[in-house]
């Protein structure tokens, strides 16, 4: 193509980039990990208004973002949930 710049190398120093399959296993072993985080509230937590949206985080959203944006997905629920357990805590 004209008026294309040439690349330069890749950096071969730089560790490897995890295949897709590693990084999907990770992400859903983070999901699975919160989801028990989440069921070990009790029933102080699932009455709480922000379990329900904690747990459409963590199944709907979660399913239905791309695999670039389900990290952010798992952090929103993270700190959800840590929210949660501080509040079922005091009471």
């Amino acid at each position: 193509m004209p008026n294309r710049r040439p690349q330069a190398p890749a950096d071969k120093s730089a560790p490897p980039r995890a295949r897709f399959r590693e990084r999907y296993d990770d992400i859903e072993a983070r999901r699975t990990a919160l989801v028990a985080r989440l069921t070990r509230l009790g029933e102080a937590g699932r009455r709480h208004p922000a379990y329900k949206r904690a747990s459409t985080l963590l199944n709907a959203t979660f399913r239905r973002s791309k695999l670039g944006q389900r990290l952010a997905v798992l952090q929103a629920a993270a700190w959800l949930i840590d929210v949660l357990e501080k509040l079922t805590a005091m009471s």
